[in-house]
């Protein structure tokens, strides 16, 4: 007889017929839905069998299972003086239920009831305390499972490693964990430990410990399995990550939707969306953390767009984001470097309860500052409450990547008069700053205050550094500073050198930085084509051609430059001689009439080291064709007269495109911000915010 027949069954609801514990316990195991647990209880009552201990016990049971601790606990209470089963059931109900500190009062409540606790009560106590978390209460608990010699017990052990990991004492945790025989260390311990170690960022001492498992024998189960792959993504093992995804594959565990999240992160992290994308098209409802780890890899591996519509995905699917989605969101809107999708996302943060998140408004700052829009940024660090170091860090760093020094150095101030200490990010933003406006004394100063707050300079800093002295032509000063590092300089140091060296074409000195570059990283075209530069810069063409024949005997060639201006929230890519756009035919009808009200304004095209071997009109049409210039004409057939045209570069600004910019602002009366490798130039009325210095 099924349960639904037995609840209608006549012998449920008259006085004649079966009666017996087993009868009802049978129904209670039956049951399919917490209102019939309520009509068993009914019927207990009527029949005088609601005293029943363990009647009781499994109602207990049975409606914390359903999610219904209230009537549990109702139930419970109706107890006159309950015995050791009904208080384990009710604390591990509210364990259950993730009711923590509810199952730690009825623990205090069973003592002042004079109830001893057995080995059943223990478990659910320290997972109470390993959520909460609760490290003294757990710490006494432990005491009271010495005092009553439950110690042995395997699963007070578990629960016991479980806590200690939860609360960051791994000593305590691996303690216990050698205190089991070996006999009795099952799949829970050892898991119980692996987990330990991978959820505190110790992902070597957790594939140590799961080596030292398959050593013994053990099988793994999917828990252990989650484990060891976050293990793996915490290093970014690909290879051994994906020796798991066989395993699970072979143990016939590919369904299990853990595993599936552990195994969409760690291809996700390790730079594998695409495999990551067909994990997660797997899976019929994705949770957040499915939905958090797609966004977050897709922003990390510089699929910026891919990221946005992937956001704009899960909000359509009714899925409210975290913090973790928004910044990862947010992050992929400064790599796009979209002002309308930053403005769009702004105003989306404004609409949601994370408006006041601190690490939000930090992300939103640095959106804003990469998206082109200085004050944007300000708008948000201005109304933002609580401001911590990050907050102030993120805006000083938006203003050293648009050369506005004065502001930030301000900021600064004001900073340590608000009793907030600087960080290292902090001193990158102001020594970038300097560094944009060639203000070298306030640059040096503030390099030699970070050791007064006890910060050690990173590669960043010294290449900041480096590039602001270099440029002001204190070249043999920076090669000191380079000597005096404490740490093996790096491709920023030595590339900010190289580029100083070129601009004031110090060729030994140039060749030597060159020569550490090409040592650190051989394959970097960027080397190759800054020592071109610099020969031809000193009119050494024999040493120009040598280092064009370097390239080609390592098949490297110069990157093609790259430019996108946003057009009504849409970004349009334009390469250097590109002719592929549909509206080409105007683009170069535009083209054409900048170049020949460049020419009556007075502009001439500098012949510069990349153009030595191309007579006048090759080299006036190669510039021409500058991807930057490019941008800017389809940009004016596009938008409306007076629109700020918005442009981002991969090359750093050429010395052409930056003279020629600066007319165009004036001529056609438009703002022009473009974004370069190295940092922002706003153009406008034949000026341009670097002053020249870039």
């Amino acid at each position: 007889m099924s349960e639904a027949s037995l609840l209608a069954s006549p012998f449920l609801h008259s006085n004649s017929g079966i009666h017996s514990d087993s009868f009802y316990a049978a129904l209670i195991d039956g049951s399919t839905h917490k209102s019939q647990l309520r009509q068993i209880h009914a019927r207990l009552l009527v029949l005088g069998l609601q005293f029943s201990g363990f009647l009781i016990t499994k109602l207990i049971h049975a409606s914390s299972s359903f999610g219904d601790i209230c009537f549990a606990r109702q139930v419970f209470d109706d107890l006159p003086r309950p015995q050791i089963f009904p208080w384990n059931a009710i604390i591990r109900g509210y364990s259950r239920n993730n009711l923590f500190q509810d199952a730690l009062l009825m623990y205090s409540k069973m003592q002042l009831a004079r109830v001893s606790p057995d080995s059943f009560t223990f478990p659910h106590l320290l997972k109470a305390c390993s959520g909460l978390p609760n490290l003294q209460m757990g710490r006494l608990v432990h005491a009271h499972v010495f005092r009553l010699g439950f110690e042995a017990d395997v699963f007070v052990q578990n629960g016991l490693i479980a806590l200690y990991a939860k609360c960051r004492r791994m000593g305590q945790a691996k303690t216990v964990f050698a205190g089991l025989p070996l006999q009795e260390r099952t799949i829970v311990s050892w898991t119980a430990l692996i987990s330990a170690y991978a959820q505190n960022g110790e992902p070597m001492e957790a594939l140590g410990i799961f080596s030292q498992m398959r050593k013994m024998d053990v099988k793994p189960d999917w828990v252990a399995l989650v484990s060891v792959l976050n293990a793996f993504t915490c290093l970014q093992d690909l290879e051994q990550g994906r020796s798991i995804h066989a395993s699970v594959v072979k143990m016939g565990l590919e369904t299990e939707p853990d595993l599936l999240i552990s195994l969409n992160t760690m291809y996700a992290k390790c730079g594998r969306v695409a495999t990551a994308k067909i994990l997660f098209d797997k899976m019929k409802s994705p949770n957040l953390i499915l939905w958090n780890a797609m966004i977050s890899g897709y922003a990390k591996n510089g699929y910026a767009k891919d990221a946005i519509d992937m956001f704009h995905e899960m909000i359509n699917e009714g899925v409210t984001p975290d913090t973790i989605s928004i910044t990862s969101a947010i992050s992929a809107c400064a790599q796009v470097g979209s002002l309308e999708q930053a403005r769009w996302m702004d105003e989306y943060v404004s609409r949601s309860n994370l408006g006041d998140d601190v690490f939000i408004s930090s992300a939103l700052i640095d959106m804003f500052g990469k998206c082109g829009s200085v004050e944007c940024a300000r708008s948000v660090f201005d109304r933002t409450l609580d401001k911590d170091v990050v907050v102030w860090s993120a805006m000083i760093v938006g203003y050293g990547l648009h050369g506005r020094a004065r502001e930030a150095i301000s900021l600064y101030r004001a900073m340590e008069r608000g009793g907030v200490h600087p960080n290292d990010v902090t001193f990158l933003g102001v020594l970038m700053a300097c560094n944009h406006s060639g203000l070298v004394r306030e640059g040096w100063w503030f390099f030699n205050r970070m050791t007064d707050h006890k910060i050690n300079p990173q590669q960043q800093h010294y290449a900041c550094v480096i590039d602001l002295l270099g440029r002001a032509g204190h070249l043999d000063q920076a090669y000191e500073v380079i000597k005096c590092m404490p740490v093996q300089p790096g491709v920023t140091v030595w590339g900010a050198l190289l580029s100083a060296c070129k601009k004031h074409r110090n060729v030994r000195l140039g060749e030597y930085a060159a020569q550490q570059l090409f040592s650190i990283d051989p394959s970097n075209t960027g080397h190759y084509v800054q020592l071109s530069n610099l020969y031809a810069a000193a009119r050494l063409w024999d040493q120009v051609a040598e280092v064009r024949v370097k390239m080609k005997e390592r098949g490297l060639s110069k990157d093609v430059g790259c430019s996108w201006v946003e057009v009504r929230g849409r970004l349009e890519a334009f390469r250097v001689g590109d002719k592929s756009h549909p509206r080409y035919e105007e683009i170069e009808r535009q083209v054409e009439w900048i170049e020949s009200k460049l020419k009556e304004g007075g502009f001439v095209a500098y012949k510069d080291a990349s153009l030595h071997d191309l007579n006048d009109e090759e080299a006036e049409e190669t510039l021409c064709s500058h991807s930057e210039r490019i941008a800017i004409a389809y940009g004016l057939i596009s938008t409306l007269p007076g629109t700020t045209l918005r442009i981002t570069k991969n090359l750093r600004a050429c010395v052409n495109c930056h003279a020629a910019t600066k007319l165009i602002s004036k001529l056609v009366g438009r703002e022009i911000v473009v974004r370069d490798t190295n940092r922002f130039h706003h153009f406008k009325d034949g000026v341009c915010s670097c002053g020249d210095y870039w």
